[in-house]
């Protein structure tokens, strides 16, 4: 298998160019003129976000392409080469604040103040500004409705009028992970407006093409922009500590604004401009009684060739249940079409896809997917807004397409929106009782537990033996003994040498038994947005999930994530730790840039293309967070109350999707409780849903040191038995899994009955059956093939030896440090195992002959996250030895020195315990 990272570099940069979407454009000011003179203001011109922070966003790589650098490497375009310089001068004193530790970088920089007179000396000798506005946000924090988070600075304002005032064409460039405050466009009034997010490491090039001609934009808004973040109607019940009331229901995004509030939308859903223009015509429509069928032809009426997507939406009869005026049922993007040149684009929906589910039987269907009786019409077109109907049908009676039992409803009680139809043929907002849990879940639980498998000891047979037809899973799992069934449910990590060094978790054989089974150890590692290896080692940072589904293109993205799986394969990993699919339901929530969309459909179709991408080159994905993942503050606690059909429509509908089309056969549960009962231990999330409704055939893991709880139990983390009761199969993370070094309940809860032997064999033969599919399994079998990886530049290359040496620190360590010399970007990495975690003192001895004035700083990296920097002077060639703190939080620990500058001859390392510290509210991962 060839990995061609010439491809895979041009799949990147296409997706960028075909993500970014153009909101205004003016006076023809894009693109721009064949050897324009740009002027580029904004300091995030030299910082670009490659993506948002945290686990999703902690890829090591050794360059990244902003969109300065890519104008500065064309040669269509010339930069202005005296601005650029004040910029940079500026910026001596003023450095880019990456914040230190989790969870503690600053939104956005800060903006350098910009004269009158300075932008009025660039304007008289460029034709074109170009302002590029960054913003960052990522795990565990939310971003802020506040100047310099969601909302401009005053200073990025004030730079916004001074460059209006003095160019007569400007371009305006959000570099930001997910939506922001649009509420300055009128008042400034850019020529040219564009959503560019982070596009990873690449993203320069794909942004340049754009602005230089070479590519036509194509990306489409997944997400409405409202005039004011008070317009979301998820406002008021966002950010809650102990809990948030989804009182909104179904009616998300666009599906609420397009019902009640149109106008309060200043950029509608699925919109985006183009240099060309295109004709969307439909014909053919058909409705067989199970699909919508129907023909459109795409032809481009404009100037240049480009890309257009066609977008369909139901407007279904509101019925007794009631129903957005709107929903997305299905989208494909045409190829690239020549001035003149036409696509006609097959559709076939099922009906299904337009179904509601009645949560409390208002259609006399209770728990059922329904169509309400009435007009179905079926808009095609650009937009949520630029459509005309193609078709209609009409339903004389209620249908019911599939009849299922009441899981996961809420026992809070509140009122929902609900849309109550108005004289003047429109909706006003309109408040329901929410229908309230009648039994629960762990009534099924108990009427459903599996046939226990007799133990029988070890018989020889290995896992091997199963994957080979030799002898049958139940006879394998027979084998286990309960302290086998106990240890196979716990992933170890992180940082496990028993996999690739410096990723996330190793799952499956943590044992010695385990292991003597034939069962391999798989190995995780965080994503989406490429491959988080704490070791240093590099990897290919990819767009973000906001940018991705604004392509819209799932061809695209499944040709992408191809490449990803051959090169996770080369670093042994079996899992990625995404694609992230919770629903965008607040604007705010700071990990949306990992996320795709506010809509369902497009979450889903997008992260199905991830997934039989990756599955190309067998590989795989996870889908997180399942589910109600949708804000970062107090994450742990806050309780998601919704009622079934939200959850059914909306927050599982992803899952949903990406399950069924592509096979997903990897999910990991969320944090948070949803309804009452953490979402790692929920039975009708975990089985009933997931298993037995959507027939998945997997493996689920729980987020890295998640809770689980039962009906009037509180959370813990050593819950276990209950995670496998829901048949949640793995928890993540363990210290030490043979052991049992959390202090789980498993053995225990097994002893008294709470669980049963046969609830975790079958967690067990999910385990296995899903280990027999990976490359950890086929390198037992001697089945794997190899993949090599051509044209990848020196410098994106890197890799750890075979075996990783890991020292281990009971109370103090010292290690000299081989061939110490540190040229600038260079990387020291070592490994520990610790038998303390708290606070170690973390001394560094270098000297240096530069000039006493020199400044030569070294970050420390523990698990990827930057904790503390080191900065020596000129030291006259002498040993001086610099000291810091250090939290080191997990039993295997990858540590990494960065250093920045050259000149710095490092000579030893030394580790002292200093103190215990009590555990950590959040330690990082993904998760």
């Amino acid at each position: 298998m060839i990995l061609d990272w010439n491809e895979y570099q041009d799949l990147a940069i296409q997706a960028v160019a075909e993500g970014v979407v153009l909101l205004k454009n003016e006076n023809q000011v894009l693109p721009l003129k064949k050897n324009a003179r740009v002027a580029v203001y904004g300091r995030i011109q030299t910082n670009y976000y490659k993506s948002g922070t945290g686990s999703g966003g902690m890829v090591n790589v050794s360059k990244v392409t902003g969109i300065l650098d890519a104008l500065v490497e064309s040669p269509l375009v010339h930069v202005d080469s005296q601005l650029l310089k004040t910029y940079q001068d500026w910026e001596k004193e003023n450095p880019f604040n990456a914040g230190t530790g989790w969870g503690c970088e600053p939104f956005s920089q800060e903006e350098m103040p910009l004269a009158m007179e300075t932008a009025r000396s660039v304007a008289s000798r460029t034709d074109t500004a170009i302002v590029i506005i960054g913003r960052s946000a990522g795990e565990d924090k939310d971003s802020k409705n506040e100047g310099g988070a969601y909302q401009l600075s005053q200073t990025e304002l004030e730079l916004l009028h001074t460059v209006r005032k003095a160019h007569s064409s400007m371009v305006v460039l959000l570099n930001v992970g997910s939506i922001m405050d649009m509420g300055w466009v009128k008042e400034v009034n850019p020529d040219a407006l564009m959503y560019v997010w982070q596009g990873g490491m690449l993203g320069g090039y794909g942004i340049c093409d754009v602005l230089t001609g070479k590519t036509c934009p194509s990306g489409k808004l997944p997400d409405t922009i409202a005039q004011t973040i008070q317009d979301y109607p998820s406002n008021s019940n966002f950010g809650g500590a102990t809990k948030n009331i989804y009182a909104e229901d179904i009616y998300v995004g666009y599906r609420y604004f397009e019902t009640f509030a149109k106008d309060k939308v200043l950029y509608p859903f699925g919109f985006g401009l183009s240099y060309t223009k295109f004709s969307i015509e439909p014909s053919n429509f058909t409705y067989d009684g199970k699909s919508v069928k129907m023909s459109v032809c795409v032809t481009n009426t404009g100037g240049c060739a480009g890309k257009e997507v066609v977008q369909i939406y139901i407007q279904a009869p509101q019925g007794k249940l009631g129903k957005p005026s709107r929903v997305l049922v299905a989208f494909e993007k045409t190829r690239e079409l020549n001035q003149g040149e036409s696509q006609i684009l097959e559709f076939n929906v099922p009906r299904y896809t337009f179904a509601s589910y009645d949560d409390g039987g208002a259609t006399g269907n209770k728990s059922c997917y329904v169509l309400e009786k009435g007009l179905y019409t079926i808009h095609v077109g650009s937009s949520v807004r630029d459509t005309i109907a193609a078709g209609s049908f009409e339903l004389t009676n209620t249908e019911v397409l599939q009849k299922l039992v009441q899981r996961l409803a809420p026992e809070t009680s509140f009122k929902r929106l609900k849309p109550l139809h108005t004289e003047t043929n429109s909706y006003k907002m309109d408040w329901e009782d929410v229908p309230l849990c009648t039994e629960r879940e762990t009534v099924r639980r108990l009427a459903n537990l599996p046939k226990e498998i007799p133990q029988t000891k070890d018989r020889g047979i290995k896992l091997a033996d199963v994957a080979l037809g030799k002898a049958s899973m139940q006879d394998f799992i027979a084998q286990l003994t309960d302290e086998d069934l106990a240890c196979i449910i716990r992933g170890e990590g992180m940082g496990s040498p028993k996999v690739t060094p410096g990723t996330a978790s190793a799952f499956g054989g943590v044992s010695e038994g385990l292991k003597e089974l034939g069962i391999p150890c798989g190995c995780t590692t965080d994503g989406p947005s490429g491959m988080r290896l704490d070791s240093g080692v590099k990897a290919f940072s990819l767009p973000n999930g906001t940018l991705l589904a604004s392509t819209f293109n799932q061809e695209l993205s499944e040709s992408l994530f191809s490449c990803t799986g051959k090169e996770m394969a080369v670093n042994k990993i079996d899992i990625l730790l995404g694609p992230g699919i919770n629903i965008h339901r607040h604007p705010l929530n700071g990990r949306n840039f990992e996320y795709f969309s506010e809509d369902p459909l497009l979450t889903g179709k997008m992260a199905a293309a991830q997934i039989r991408g990756m599955h190309k080159s067998n590989a795989t994905g996870t889908l997180k967070h399942m589910c109600c993942n949708n804000q970062e503050f107090k994450r742990f606690e806050s309780n998601s109350i919704l009622s079934e059909r939200a959850l059914r429509e909306i927050y599982l509908k992803g899952f949903e999707i990406a399950v069924k089309e592509a096979a997903a056969d990897a999910i990991m549960t969320s944090y948070n409780p949803v309804n009452g009962i953490w979402a790692a231990s929920r039975y009708d999330l975990n089985t009933g849903i997931l298993r037995e409704e959507w027939d998945f055939k997997g493996v689920v893991m729980t987020d890295w040191w998640a809770m689980m709880n039962d009906y009037d139990v509180p959370p813990a983390r050593t819950n276990l038995a209950q995670m496998a009761c829901a048949q949640n199969d793995m928890y993540m993370v363990c210290q030490n899994a043979a052991t049992n070094s959390n202090g789980d309940n498993i053995l225990e809860s097994l002893a008294n009955g709470r669980l049963a032997r046969a609830e975790l064999q079958r967690n067990a033969m999910n385990i296995c059956s899903f280990l027999t599919k990976t490359r950890a399994f086929q390198k037992i079998l001697k089945t794997e093939d190899v993949v090599e990886i051509i044209n990848r530049p020196e410098e994106d290359s890197s890799s750890l030896p075979e075996d990783v040496v890991y020292y281990k620190i009971e109370d103090e360590f010292e290690l000299a440090v081989e061939n110490g010399v540190l040229p600038s970007g260079s990387n020291v990495v070592m490994a520990f195992e610790v038998e303390k975690q708290g606070i170690y003192e973390f001394s560094i001895t270098a000297s240096s002959t530069s000039s006493e004035l020199s400044q030569l700083p070294v970050t420390l990296f523990t698990q990827g996250i930057p904790v503390n920097t080191f900065t020596w002077n000129g030291t006259g060639g002498k040993d001086v030895e610099i000291t810091k703190e250090v939290y080191i939080r997990t039993r295997f620990t990858v540590v990494r020195l960065f250093s920045a500058q050259n000149g710095l001859n490092m000579k030893k390392v030394r580790l002292r315990f200093s103190r215990e510290m009590p555990p950590m509210h959040f330690m990082p991962t993904d998760e």
